[in-house]
């Protein structure tokens, strides 16, 4: 048996470890990011936690509720709903890594205000939630795809060009451009295994690894950042 087979044999259990990992990365981030922004009060570690703090609400909150076995008789207004929370927050946490690169061209560096509740996050409150509506309504993911390519595409500009500008920490600097990239790179599979090869299973274990990589080099870069301000 190959390892595809295995792993698409075994799937309700891949499952349960890929949620499990990508909850575990996901609190520790928030956790140990939380910290570094009491020490530096840099504003954009808010909304980059937070990012992490949507992650691991649309994953966990995805596996519990398409297994369970109460919810799955519901019927298909019940699957439409969990794929409207899914989108709501993994929108969020694309929404929250761009401007976590952004944040500067809109808010005094000093201001003091929930990162979570303020106007400009209820506007991807909104954008996030009438995305996920649209894919609704038109039983489709598509603008969901769209969005997050664009976003990441755009991240990864701006991770670039700091990259180039930052010559202190251009270690980390070329870690979060690579990291950014490889979040584009695998929306755009994403979108192409889904819309295209109608969500190939052998594709989706190849989308499902990248993630899972993308997940550890954010873990790393956080967890490399804590060691060197010994948090």
């Amino acid at each position: 048996m190959n390892i595809y087979g295995f792993i698409l044999d075994n799937r309700e259990l891949f499952k349960f470890i890929f949620t499990a990992v990508i909850g575990i990365i996901c609190l520790s981030i928030v956790l140990k990011t939380g910290r570094l922004f009491k020490l530096s009060l840099h504003q954009g570690l808010r909304y980059f936690r937070n990012a992490f703090f949507f992650y691991g609400l649309a994953f966990i909150a995805r596996y519990f509720l398409g297994t369970s076995p109460f919810l799955s008789t519901l019927g298909s207004n019940y699957y439409l709903s969990m794929n409207l929370v899914f989108e709501f927050f993994l929108m969020m946490a694309g929404f929250s890594l761009l401007y976590s690169l952004l944040w500067k061209k809109f808010e005094p560096e000093k201001e003091s205000f929930s990162s979570l509740l303020n106007l400009r996050i209820f506007i991807f409150y909104l954008i996030s939630l009438t995305i996920g509506l649209l894919d609704i309504l038109w039983n489709t993911h598509f603008f969901m795809f769209a969005v997050q390519i664009i976003l990441f595409f755009y991240a990864s500009l701006i991770s670039y060009e700091n990259y180039v500008r930052n010559e202190k920490k251009q270690g980390f600097s070329r870690l979060y451009f690579f990291i950014m990239l490889l979040n584009f790179v695998a929306w755009v599979l994403n979108f192409i295994i889904a819309i295209i090869f109608d969500w190939n299973q052998t594709g989706m274990i190849i989308i499902y690894s990248i993630i899972s990589l993308i997940f550890l080099l954010f873990f790393y870069s956080v967890m490399n950042a804590t060691r060197k301000s010994k948090i």
